[in-house]
């Protein structure tokens, strides 16, 4: 091999591996992206308290085997709802900050409506909507959805997956969304399967605390998710106009 080829070898192993770290790094970027995100919309550690009253009659085995249907059905809900949510959208034609305006006021709702309720009021609610018996066959509703996954994790799921590039096969927005979908369902797990040790170890004040500053972060997540979609939509009013 000559000098001229042994060059070009090394200079195409050398781009192949900067491809490499530049992809790598790409997906990293898309996965926090996509965690910091969806996270705090889903906020696992502000439901605990309301899946631990759901379950209180539940055994520690048995808990932790309901959570684990809920994290796998957190995660393809989300994982879905960024890969054809849009195309779903677009079936029915509805746009995407139709959707944000709508799931905000969703968000905004239940968030107020959980501020205003007392502890003795939620406890009762809980009881009505949920029976021990059919725990496991709610699994899914009301218990995934619109517990754990609601209206404004859905939508900023659609919103994620709708700005991601489309162009060709896209090697690094997927693998980051099925990596951050994992981390999210993950913490699911964790936070309802070992919901009671983390009630000991809190307390009754501090997971009461936990609850309403949750549900005025919700509040606060649904008026931003509004005001996203609210501004978008005023932005192609005024686009229009002129």
């Amino acid at each position: 091999m000559d000098r001229h080829a042994a060059d070009c070898l090394a200079c195409s192993h050398l781009g192949l591996r900067v491809s490499v770290r530049c992809n790598l790094s790409e997906i990293l970027q898309n996965i926090l992206l996509v965690i910091s995100t969806i996270f705090p919309v889903v906020n696992p550690l502000g439901a605990t308290p309301f899946f631990l009253t759901l379950t209180n009659s539940l055994s520690p085995g048995a808990r932790r085997a309901l959570a684990w249907r809920i994290s796998l059905n957190s995660f393809f809900l989300l994982i879905g709802s960024y890969l054809i949510g849009a195309h779903i959208l677009a079936f029915f034609g509805i746009s995407l900050p139709v959707v944000q305006v709508g799931g905000g006021l969703i968000v905004i709702s239940t968030g107020w409506s959980m501020l205003k309720r007392r502890d003795e009021d939620e406890r009762a609610e809980m009881r009505k909507t949920l029976h021990p018996h059919d725990t496991f066959r709610q699994a899914f509703y009301p218990m995934t959805l619109p517990l754990t996954v609601g209206p404004g994790s859905i939508s900023v799921a659609i919103t994620l997956g709708a700005n991601a590039p489309h162009a060709g096969v896209n090697a690094t927005a997927i693998p980051a969304a099925v990596a951050g979908s994992l981390f999210i369902a993950l913490t699911i797990f964790l936070c309802y399967g070992f919901a009671d040790r983390l009630a000991r170890i809190l307390g009754p004040t501090v997971m009461s605390v936990v609850m309403r500053l949750s549900s005025f972060l919700l509040v606060c997540i649904g008026v931003q998710i509004l005001w996203n979609g609210a501004r978008a939509l005023l932005t192609s009013v005024l686009t229009g106009a002129h």
